[in-house]
C-alpha cells in the first residue's frame, strides 16, 4: 500500500515534465517542417533544412551576419564568465580570509544589493556607458557584468568552509595570497567555480534587453538581438522564427545536459 502514493506522484511528476518540455519538443520538431504544415501533425511528414537556410541567407542579404553574431555571444559569455570567476575569486577571498574594517559591513551590503533586480540599475549604467563613450562597442556588453554579487557571495560563503590549516601549511611554505587562492582554494571548491561559470554563462547567452539598448550596430550584436531583429521582419513567417529560436536555445540546452549535476547543486547551494 505505501508504494500506491509514490506511484501516484511519479506520474505527477510525468506528467508535469511532459507540460514542461512539449513547447520545446514541438518547437524543434516543427522547425524541420515546411512552413504550411507547422500547425498539422505533431510529426513532420517530411524533414526539411529550409527554414534553416532560409534564415541563414536572410540575414546576410538583410547584413546581419548570423555567424558573427554567434562569434559575439560566444565572446562576451566567455570573457564575462572569466571575468566574474576571476573577479569574484578575489573579493570572496578577502571578504573570507582577510580581517580588516568594514568587511561585514561590505559583505551585507552585497547581500542587500542581491534583493533588488537588475533592471533598477540599466538607467544609471546606461549613463555611466554612454559618458565613456563606450555605446555601439563590445566593451559597453562585458564591463557591467564583470562584477557578479551573487558570484561574490557564493565564492565567500565557499572559501569560509575551507579549513584554516590548509592556508597555514600553505603559507608556512611561503605561498602568498594569489598561489593560495589559485592552488588550493580554488581546487578545493571546484564545485562552486563550475557553478557559478555555469550560470554566468547561460545569464550572458540569454541576456537580452541590455544589449539591445547599447548596441545597434550588427556586426557588434550578440545573437540574440540580431535573431530578434530579425523576427521583427520575418515574424510572419513562422518556421524561419522557430528555426532561429532553435539556434538561440539549443546550445544552452546542451550546456544544461552535460553539466546537469552541477545545476542541480547550485540550485540547492542558493536554497542554503
Amino acid at each position: 500500500m505505501k508504494k500506491i502514493p509514490m506511484i501516484i506522484l511519479y506520474v505527477i511528476l510525468f506528467a508535469a515534465s511532459v507540460v514542461w518540455i512539449y513547447p520545446y519538443i514541438w518547437m524543434l520538431l516543427s522547425s524541420f517542417k515546411p512552413t504550411n504544415e507547422i500547425y498539422g501533425g505533431f510529426l513532420p511528414s517530411q524533414f526539411t533544412l529550409d527554414n534553416y537556410k532560409f534564415i541563414l541567407e536572410a540575414a546576410d542579404k538583410m547584413e546581419r551576419p548570423f555567424i558573427q553574431a554567434l562569434g559575439n555571444s560566444i565572446f562576451i559569455s566567455v570573457t564575462v564568465t572569466f571575468g566574474v570567476l576571476v573577479t569574484s575569486a578575489l573579493v570572496g577571498f578577502g571578504l573570507s580570509r582577510l580581517s580588516f574594517k568594514g568587511r561585514n559591513v561590505i559583505f551585507n551590503f552585497i547581500i542587500f544589493q542581491m534583493i533588488f533586480p537588475g533592471f533598477l540599475f540599466i538607467v544609471p549604467l546606461y549613463v555611466l556607458i554612454r559618458n565613456l563613450g563606450l555605446i555601439d562597442t563590445r566593451t559597453a556588453l562585458i564591463l557591467p557584468s564583470l562584477v557578479s554579487a551573487w558570484g561574490v557571495f557564493m565564492f565567500t560563503q565557499s572559501f569560509r568552509a575551507v579549513p584554516n590549516e590548509y592556508l597555514e601549511a600553505a603559507r608556512m611554505d611561503g605561498a602568498n595570497d594569489l598561489w593560495i587562492i589559485t592552488k588550493v582554494l580554488i581546487p578545493l571548491t571546484s564545485s562552486t567555480v563550475s557553478i557559478v561559470g555555469l550560470f554566468t554563462f547561460i545569464g550572458i547567452w540569454d541576456n537580452f534587453m541590455w544589449p539591445l539598448i547599447v548596441v545597434s550596430d550588427y556586426s557588434k550584436m550578440p545573437l540574440s538581438v540580431l535573431l530578434a531583429s530579425f523576427n521583427m521582419q520575418y515574424g510572419s513567417y513562422l518556421g524561419p522564427v522557430l528555426a532561429g529560436s532553435v539556434l538561440q536555445t539549443m546550445p544552452m540546452v546542451v550546456i544544461f545536459l552535460v553539466f546537469r549535476k552541477y545545476f542541480l547543486q547550485g540550485i540547492s547551494m542558493s536554497l542554503k
